[in-house]
């Protein structure tokens, strides 16, 4: 797989930007449907443990046979508690999650996460307060996932799992902390070089998180479906290679709520693909519940660009 050449010299171009910008839109709108199909005959950890473990030696071997330096030790220690907020808390909780709960709605909770970066950016060090527009908006989308899980109705009305709408809230949490540190992280590594070792220690992680869940116990290698497999292998190479991969190398040549925008054109892919593929429901309450939460994070991340030029 062709990797990109090292950011270090120039700063990217705008071309560059906006095809980094379009892949971690399409490719990781894509993957909840991925991970939905995965999961039909693959524990969820060991799944996500494998795929982040696989992508991680890849890389790592590529950019090791085009010279890159072996990582230090705090390259290393640095990117292993970035690996784990991101893979482990982010991306972990999402995998167990979409157990219940569809990909596509999987994807509209998931759209809150700016909401969880302004805070973040706020709480940091140095930190930014937000605005009185920033915090209407963080009210706004709060409302929008509120009435997205509808917790006031009963199972048999269409009430989300509770467990699993925590479970993507939660990754949203681990996800923003794990964004700014690596932001602010000094380690000295290459983007890509620290998103090969933030999969391999998150990976590890996974694979700790897999054997307290039972998951190696439970696969039944036999029984995994071909398309189970594709879907796997879609998640390696695109999710985790380019995706992942992407997304590291924005956080340092771009801000955090500009990168954060994935999260609101990801709902639009994973649902329409969701509909298309595994016949997921796109009801009216969907339809509500997804513009609330767009709303929200597009006033979130035009009013934050707008702080930035000030």
């Amino acid at each position: 797989m062709p990797v990109p050449p090292s950011p270090a010299a120039s700063p990217p171009t705008r071309l560059a930007l906006v095809v980094a910008f379009t892949a971690i839109y399409l490719i990781w709108g894509s993957t909840y449907l991925g991970i939905r199909v995965t999961l039909e005959s693959m524990p969820p950890f060991l799944m996500a443990g494998v795929r982040f473990l696989l992508a991680g030696s890849i890389l790592l071997a590529v950019l090791r046979l085009r010279g890159a330096p072996w990582p230090t030790r705090r390259q290393w220690g640095v990117n292993a508690i970035v690996g784990t907020l991101l893979l482990l808390g982010g991306n972990g909780a999402v995998v167990w999650a979409e157990l219940t709960i569809p990909s596509g709605i999987t994807a509209l909770l998931i759209g809150v996460a700016p909401l969880f970066i302004v805070l973040t950016e706020w709480a940091w060090p140095g930190g930014t307060r937000p605005t009185a527009v920033t915090a209407t908006a963080l009210l706004l989308g709060f409302a929008g996932v509120v009435w997205l899980a509808a917790p006031w109705e009963s199972a048999a009305g269409g009430r989300l799992n509770l467990a699993g709408v925590g479970a993507i809230l939660g990754s949203c949490v681990f996800w923003s902390v794990g964004s700014i540190y690596s932001r602010h992280a000094r380690h000295g590594a290459d983007p890509f070089v620290a998103a090969a070792l933030q999969m391999l220690c998150g990976g590890t992680a996974l694979m700790l998180a897999a054997a307290l869940h039972g998951d190696f116990t439970s696969v039944r290698p036999a029984e995994i479906t071909a398309r189970a497999w594709g879907a796997f292998s879609y998640l390696v190479l695109l999710g985790s290679l380019v995706g992942f991969s992407t997304f590291v190398w924005l956080m340092k040549h771009s801000t955090p709520a500009r990168v954060a925008t994935y999260a609101y054109v990801n709902p639009v892919v994973a649902v329409l693909l969701g509909w298309l593929i595994l016949d997921e429901p796109i009801t009216t309450r969907t339809l509500i519940a997804s513009a609330i939460i767009v709303t929200a994070v597009v006033i979130i991340t035009t009013e934050k660009s707008r702080g930035a030029k000030s």
